[in-house]
């Protein structure tokens, strides 16, 4: 089965799309929506659970195959107002706060208003505060500028803004002519965009589940629970579908498919990890094994939850994880094949 050009065009449309919705954890209505219809309109049956994850079946029978990947986001919270009318922030995800430094972002009030605003240090001018470079970023150094008239927090809060609203960062995404995209959030949406793609070629006829396949998004992955509650009872072998990470001594890059050997949680499945390994050969797939010590997976926190299944996982190789982060029309070619091979 050949991946067409017009196949990973599709897919990154639809990860530009969805990088657009903002969906920090705990804010994820509008994307999970958005998927429950696109994958309702390709026809197949969609269960939302209470926590919020979409549970989709692909078909097929026999050896239950579940792919995993979430659509949360890193994101912030509104700790408090401060007397300034500036907002301090409480991070939602592990980034560090020089990641989200003069980030444009989007508060999100629970009456259903929106917000404009900016993030900044609160020594953020070079013309009056010389060693602004030295300044550490922390929560209470970083802050919201709420774009909006106000010079208290008598005047923030008459916007109905408080405590516990939601802060979304402006994903900024950009599609260059050679290929990249650059993004925040494309840890996973753009592996959410693969799997959506898959199902569509499932529903096209273009591939046929050799085995009952079944598609999970979970929508608290980023704060490290994303998998525990959702996986099916019968599951057999659970493939997180989550980034490479790029860097230091990996083989992994923009342009590769990556299959995780070991993360924080410990090995993969050995024989489980080596079938993807022996699938991405056969079919010729540019890919790298790769080992990641500060990493977890929604499959980790299944494992933790006493979920008995063979494990693995794979994603296209993101640069700058968790900041403004950077893939490759290949890495979305490379791990589309591979999945399209291992469910066909």
């Amino acid at each position: 089965m050949k991946i067409e050009p017009t196949d990973i065009d599709r897919i990154v449309q639809t990860i530009v799309d969805l990088c657009r919705i903002p969906s920090p954890t705990g804010l994820t209505r509008r994307v999970r929506e958005r998927l429950a219809r696109d994958f309702g309109d390709l026809g197949f049956p969609v269960r939302t659970t209470r926590k919020g994850a979409l549970v989709v079946s692909l078909g097929g029978e026999g050896r239950p195959l579940v792919l995993a990947a979430h659509f949360d986001t890193l994101g912030a919270m509104v700790r408090s107002i401060k007397p300034s009318g500036r907002l301090r922030l409480n991070i939602i995800g592990g980034f560090p706060f020089n990641h989200i430094e003069a980030e444009n972002c989007l508060v999100h009030t629970r009456s259903g208003k929106t917000y404009d605003g900016c993030i900044q240090i609160t020594e953020a001018s070079v013309h009056v505060f010389r060693e602004s470079g030295k300044t550490e970023r922390t929560d209470k150094t970083v802050e919201v500028v709420i774009d909006e008239k106000v010079s208290s927090a008598e005047d923030v809060r008459a916007l109905g803004i408080g405590a516990g609203d939601f802060v979304s960062f402006d994903p900024r995404t950009v599609v260059t002519r050679s290929g990249f995209i650059k993004s925040r959030h494309l840890d996973d949406k753009a592996s959410v965009a693969i799997l959506l793609h898959l199902a569509g070629m499932v529903a096209a006829g273009r591939i046929a589940p050799g085995r009952k396949v079944t598609l999970v998004f979970t929508s608290y992955e980023e704060v490290g629970h994303g998998g525990a509650a959702c996986i099916p009872a019968d599951t057999e072998d659970l493939v997180a579908v989550d980034m490479g990470a790029v860097g230091d001594d990996l083989e992994t890059d923009e342009h590769k498919v990556s299959i995780c050997a070991k993360d924080s949680g410990g090995p993969y499945d050995h024989e489980l990890t080596t079938e993807l390994v022996r699938k991405a050969e056969e079919l010729g797939l540019d890919f790298a094994v790769d080992v990641y010590p500060s990493y977890s997976s929604d499959v980790t926190v299944a494992l933790k939850a006493g979920h008995d299944v063979r494990h693995g996982l794979v994603g296209p190789g993101v640069f700058a994880s968790h900041g403004y982060e950077r893939t490759h029309r290949d890495a979305i070619a490379n791990t589309l094949g591979l999945l399209a091979g291992f469910v066909g």
